[in-house]
């Protein structure tokens, strides 16, 4: 294929339509039996005693007092027990697996569990702070001091849950010492080192293997290392094969979710310019901080969106609450901000009665500006074309002055973003190093030995067009398997938009080697490291220097009608328009770009998820509203090339980007058929109506 771009046919196409490919639920190779979670019904809580009935033949009970090595899930903290010991944190905490061959005992065991709990107070406000980080540019303390106006708005999200199509699930077996898992999971060697850690055994004792993944968006990131340690002690105890596969409601009310937030934005403004600026962004982690502190650094890097503020001052803050633990989700702290910064740019120009276009242009950050971190820049942005080809496609100019008209009931609106390709700082470097492998064989297959998960992305495919065009060889003498962490080195979690342009890039550097040693008839193996640019600087105690590598670019545009009676939302049409370097596949790009956009827009208007005294409320399809086929607006999405370096072929991130920038357009699009600011998503009928009822503007 001359040019990478092009598109071809998915290669696990045939497997997936035809019903061959294995998720976890499909592994019948052995007799398993089944686990169930006994989880806690109260938000916080004391365990004083434990009332068992007596167990069939063949049935087991798996707690704390069974795990070899200590009880934490290997994550970034010591803080989540795999079971509960003598206290709960959150409903629906695990505190013992009820294991044998058959459902219905077991549920009828579980029922006939007495749990006497001394019950405490939860908390739920956002008092006690877990994390906290701060940093600085330039000089806010002056901008704060010499100033003719300060303007100032809080910002609010709720939670998002995943929903990927495939619940939970992991299944094990055990051989000797040797404890074996397959997961649907994202990250092999996650999993791998929390199993290592929770048995207390050498890395030769643990084998973990991805089945076919329905489904992830950030889900199946840290959460699986929690299933995957409980299934491991059991495997240890009980010496047989298990399957732990959670149902959906299951699933909605006790695994991870984005981040619910309260983000507050003060502006300095001087001769009706951005002075200075102050960002405090607050988290609510849940009952454990997981990944909580990552989250929070990304939403804080984000805090100047695509704009260049050079005075600026950010707090951030984790949270711990009695709820369940929030962690990763598409997007990664960075929709949350990016929908406070967006609606607050367009508010300052309100408020000083400036048009929001304009005003928003005067401040788009240019190449070697300064990023939040005061890193560079480097790479040329593109944002004006961006802009610009989005205005054309959706008509803007001609509708924002169309709806002006307050009766009218449709808007439309505009949201310009960013997102870090990859880990933050040094994390590829200091964290991850990724390695990968190519070996040809003596028949003349390659096979791609990486950690890379696909999860319906399409990174068998992309990865295999990679190596086909380095190495002129069709793709069907390439061979890339689902990850097994017995024969593919590590090469990172399949998470932060970094599989093409990390890991695809190491996989571009040995193709080529490979190339240069190939030998007909002989097998030939060659490895690549991870070596971070030397360009790249980073404090990670004050947030100084480079965040990311590069950066992809967007622009969405939606437009919607609210009705008059109902205030409920018709998307009627939404236009995008992409920088992620060069696509692979334009096709799977686009596929990526409208399913991300699609989730961003839910996220903005219609995901509504509360919990109440600790319980989730919104724990099944029924009651947790998605986007679905009939409100899927037309869609019209147009990517702009624009090669990063050191990217193969020139890519960059490409998986998170489409999301973020959903809900301040929805938004923003809402705001002007409402005529009324909005400060919250999802914008909800009820909220419109309060708003509307209430007067406020």
């Amino acid at each position: 294929m001359k040019d990478i771009s092009k598109s071809i046919n998915k290669v696990d196409n045939e497997e997936k339509i035809s019903g061959k490919a294995k998720y976890v639920s499909d592994y019948y190779d052995v007799d398993y039996l089944y686990a169930k979670t006994v989880r806690s019904i109260h938000p916080k809580a004391i365990i004083k005693h434990i009332d068992k009935p007596d167990l069939p033949e063949g049935y087991y009970y798996v707690d704390y007092r069974d795990i070899p090595g200590k009880n934490f899930v290997k994550i970034i903290f010591e803080d989540m027990p795999v079971f509960a010991e003598k206290e709960v944190n959150y409903v629906g905490e695990p505190i013992m697996l009820i294991v044998g061959k058959d459902k219905e005992v077991i549920q009828d065991i579980e029922r006939n569990i007495k749990i006497d709990y001394e019950v405490l107070t939860p908390v739920f406000a956002y008092k006690d702070s877990a994390v906290h980080y701060h940093f600085h540019k330039g000089d806010a303390k002056q901008a704060f001091r010499d100033y003719d106006q300060i303007i100032k708005y809080d910002y609010d999200t709720g939670y998002q849950e995943q929903l990927y199509i495939e619940p939970q699930g992991m299944l094990g077996t055990i051989d000797g010492d040797k404890v074996t898992l397959i997961g649907s999971i994202q990250c092999p060697y996650y999993v791998k080192n929390a199993v290592i850690s929770i048995l207390d055994t050498s890395e030769n004792n643990v084998r973990v293997k991805q089945a076919t993944v329905g489904g992830a968006f950030g889900g199946k990131e840290e959460f699986p290392s929690l299933t995957a340690c409980q299934l491991a002690v059991a495997l240890k105890k009980i010496n047989k094969p298990i399957k732990l596969i959670y149902d959906r409601e299951e699933d909605i009310e006790v695994t991870t979710k984005r981040h619910p937030s309260k983000i507050t934005l003060q502006a300095a403004i001087k001769n009706q310019k951005i002075a200075g600026l102050r960002c405090h962004v607050r988290l609510d982690g849940g009952a454990y901080i997981g990944l909580s502190g990552v989250v929070l650094s990304r939403a804080l890097i984000a805090s100047t969106g695509v704009y260049t503020i050079d005075h600026l001052e950010v707090n951030g803050d984790v949270y711990s609450t009695n709820t369940v633990p929030n962690g990763a989700f598409r997007g990664f702290g960075a929709p949350q901000m990016l929908f406070a910064i967006e609606m607050f740019m367009n508010h300052i120009a309100k408020d000083l009665k400036i048009d929001p276009l304009a005003f928003r242009f005067e401040y788009l950050a240019k190449q070697h500006d300064q990023t939040s971190t005061q890193g560079t820049f480097r790479d040329p942005i593109m944002m004006t074309e961006l802009i610009h080809k989005a205005m054309e496609m959706s008509s803007y100019i001609e509708k924002v002055k169309a709806y002006q008209d307050e009766n009218i009931y449709k808007g439309i609106g505009m949201s310009f973003v960013l997102h870090g390709c990859g880990f933050t700082g040094s994390g590829e470097a200091t964290h991850i190093n990724a390695k990968v492998k190519l070996k040809k064989d003596d028949q003349e297959k390659v096979h791609i030995l990486i950690a890379a998960v696909d999860m319906g992305q399409g990174v068998k495919t992309t990865m295999k067009k990679i190596v086909a065009q380095i190495l002129e060889i069709p793709l069907d003498d390439i061979v890339f398997n689902h990850p097994d962490t017995d024969f593919v080195p590590d090469s990172g979690p399949t998470v932060a938009s970094r599989t093409i342009m990390i890991v695809g890039g190491l996989v571009a550097r040995a193709a080529l080697s490979l190339k240069k040693q190939w030998t007909i008839g002989e097998e030939v193996v060659v490895d690549e490291h991870y070596q971070q640019p030397e360009y790249i600087k980073w404090d990670e105690e004050h947030f100084i220097g480079d965040a990311y590598p590069a950066y992809s670019w967007g622009v969405n545009v939606v437009e919607v009608e609210v009705s008059k009676v109902t205030y409920e939302v018709t998307i009627v049409g939404s236009w995008s328009t992409y920088d992620v370097g060069k696509a692979i596949d334009e096709r799977i790009i686009l596929g990526q770009a409208d399913g991300g956009h699609l989730q961003g827009l839910g996220f903005g208007y219609l995901e509504v998820m509360n919990h109440k005294n600790g319980h989730i409320e919104q724990k099944n399809v029924t009651d947790y509203i998605i986007p679905t086929s009939v409100d899927t607006p037309m869609m019209e999405t147009v990517l702009i090339d624009n090669p990063y370096p050191l990217g193969p072929y020139g890519a960059k991130g490409a998986g998170e980007l489409p999301l973020v920038g959903g809900a301040p357009a929805v938004a923003l699009a809402i705001e002007q058929a409402i005529n009324h600011k909005v400060h919250s998503v999802p914008v909800t009928p009820e909220k419109m109506m309060e708003m509307i009822l209430n007067g406020k503007n």
